[in-house]
C-alpha cells in the first residue's frame, strides 16, 4: 500500500490555508491527547455571551503551530542560522503547549485539581508522548521548559509577545465578534528579530505592538472577564461543589468513571505524578463529561444540585455587581436575607452567593519585556520606545472586586436542602 500522505493542508478560518509541514508533527496531531482539544472549547462559558465563541483549543493549537512557522521562517530570512530540527521543535512545542488543559480550558482549573496550572500538566503529557515518540520530542520540551540553550524560543512560545498570545487574540475577536481582537499577527511576526539570542521586534513594529498590547487589555474586559462570564463559571464551579460535597456524604452522583475519580478525590500533582491512573483518567476528560452530568444533575434529589444545574442550562444566571473596592459587609448581609427569604438553609447559601475578584495587567515588564530594537541598534522596553501615554498604564494591574448571586432564585417554602 502507498504510505500516507502526512504533509497535510487544512483551511483555517483565520488564517486561510496553513500546513502541517512533517510526518513528527501530523502524528501528534492524530494522536488521542491532541485530538481530545477538539472536545474543549478554547473560551469555557463565553458562549453564553457571544453564540459564536464555539471554537475549541485544537483550533487554537494549529493557528499558533502555524504562526510559530511563520515566525521561523522570518528569522531565518534576516540571515539567523535556524536548524530544520529546531523550527520542528519550536512548532511542537506550541502545538502541545495546551495539551494540558481540562474540561472548559481555565474555568475549572481552580477546583478540578488542586490548583495545578494547565502548563504543569502539559509538560507531562509532553513527557508522555516523548517515550511513545522515542525521544523526538527532547529538544521541543527544553524549548518549552525554557531551558533551551537559545532562549528566544521559549519566548516566542511563552512571553508576553508569543504565538500562543498572537493566536488567541486574533481566533477569539474572530469567533466574538469583537473586532478589537485584530492585533495585525502578521506584521508583527514580520518584524522580529534577534539580538544576542533574545528576541526583539524592530522599531517599525512599534505601533503593532502598541496595538497588541491594547488589544490585549480591551479583551480581557469585553471578553474573558465578561461580567456574564464571571456568573456562568461561577455557577459551573459551585456545581461541582456541591456534587463533590455529596459524594463524601455518600449520596449517590451520576459521572463518568474518569470524571468521578477527580469528583471523589483531592488530586494533587504529586499525585498525578505517581500514577498512570490520573494521567489515564484525565486524557479522558472533556467538556462532555461535564454537560452530560449537568444535565443528569438536574435530575437529582438534592435540590441544590439540581437547582444549580437547571439554571445554567436554562441561562438563568447568577445577578453580578463589580466594583473597584471590596465590598461592605452591608451588602452581603442584604443578599444573604434576600436569599434565606426563598427559603434556602443558612449552609447552603454559599453555593447562591459568590464573591471573587479579577484582575486584568496588560503587559508586566517586570517578568519579561517586550524589546523594541531602534535604528541605532540599541534595545529598549516597549514602555520607552512608545510614544502613548497609556503604554505606562497599561503595566498597572487593574482590579475588579465581584459579588454574583442568584436573585431568581425558586424553591419551595421548604429549606432547599431538604
Amino acid at each position: 500500500m502507498p504510505a500516507a500522505n502526512k504533509k497535510k493542508i487544512l483551511n483555517d478560518p483565520v488564517y486561510g490555508f496553513i500546513t502541517i509541514p512533517s510526518e513528527l508533527l501530523f502524528d501528534l496531531v492524530e494522536h488521542p491527547y491532541f485530538q481530545r482539544l477538539r472536545r474543549i472549547k478554547q473560551l469555557g462559558l463565553s458562549e453564553y455571551v457571544y453564540p459564536g465563541a464555539l471554537h475549541t483549543r485544537f483550533h487554537h493549537a494549529l493557528g499558533a503551530m502555524h504562526l510559530m512557522g511563520q515566525a521561523t521562517h522570518t528569522l531565518r530570512s534576516k540571515g539567523h542560522y535556524l536548524t530544520d530540527e529546531e523550527c520542528e521543535a519550536a512548532q511542537i512545542a506550541i502545538l502541545l503547549h495546551d495539551i494540558g488543559h481540562g474540561p472548559f480550558s481555565h474555568v475549572l482549573e481552580c477546583c478540578l485539581l488542586e490548583d495545578v496550572h494547565h502548563e504543569r500538566i502539559s509538560l507531562l503529557l509532553m513527557h508522555e508522548l516523548n517515550q511513545q515518540f522515542d525521544g523526538q520530542l527532547s529538544m521541543a520540551i527544553e524549548m518549552f521548559e525554557g531551558t533551551y540553550e537559545r532562549p528566544f524560543f521559549h519566548q516566542l512560545i511563552s512571553s508576553q509577545l508569543d504565538m500562543d498570545r498572537m493566536d488567541y487574540l486574533n481566533r477569539d475577536g474572530y469567533y466574538t465578534g469583537v473586532a478589537e481582537g485584530a492585533i495585525g499577527a502578521e506584521r508583527i511576526i514580520k518584524m522580529l528579530d534577534l539580538v544576542d539570542d533574545q528576541l526583539v521586534v524592530e522599531a517599525k513594529g512599534t505601533l503593532s505592538v502598541e496595538n497588541f498590547l491594547n488589544a490585549r487589555r480591551l479583551m480581557y474586559w469585553q471578553v474573558y472577564l465578561h461580567k456574564t462570564s464571571i456568573c456562568c463559571e461561577s455557577m459551573l464551579i459551585q456545581i461541582l461543589r456541591r456534587a463533590r460535597f455529596l459524594l463524601r456524604q455518600g449520596e449517590t452522583v451520576f459521572a463518568s468513571d474518569a470524571f468521578m475519580l477527580f469528583l471523589r478525590e483531592s488530586v494533587s500533582l504529586d499525585a498525578f505524578l505517581s500514577s498512570r491512573m490520573y494521567i489515564n483518567a484525565f486524557t479522558q476528560l472533556d467538556d462532555y463529561d461535564v454537560w452530560a452530568c449537568i444535565k443528569q444533575w438536574a435530575l437529582h434529589n438534592d435540590t441544590v444540585l439540581a437547582t444549580l444545574c437547571q439554571m445554567l442550562l436554562d441561562r438563568r444566571l447568577f445577578k453580578i455587581v463589580l466594583s473597584t473596592e471590596p465590598f461592605a459587609g452591608e451588602l452581603l448581609r442584604e443578599l444573604e436575607t434576600q436569599l434565606r427569604r426563598t427559603g434556602l438553609a443558612d449552609e447552603d447559601l454559599s453555593y447562591f452567593l459568590v464573591e471573587g475578584q479579577a484582575t486584568n495587567a496588560a503587559y508586566l515588564p517586570t517578568q519579561d519585556r517586550i524589546a523594541i530594537k531602534l535604528k541605532t541598534g540599541h534595545v529598549i522596553d516597549i514602555a520607552d520606545a512608545s510614544d502613548l501615554s497609556n503604554i505606562q498604564v497599561l503595566t498597572n494591574i487593574v482590579r475588579r472586586y465581584y459579588v454574583c448571586w442568584a436573585k431568581e432564585l425558586k424553591t419551595t417554602s421548604k429549606s432547599i436542602s431538604q
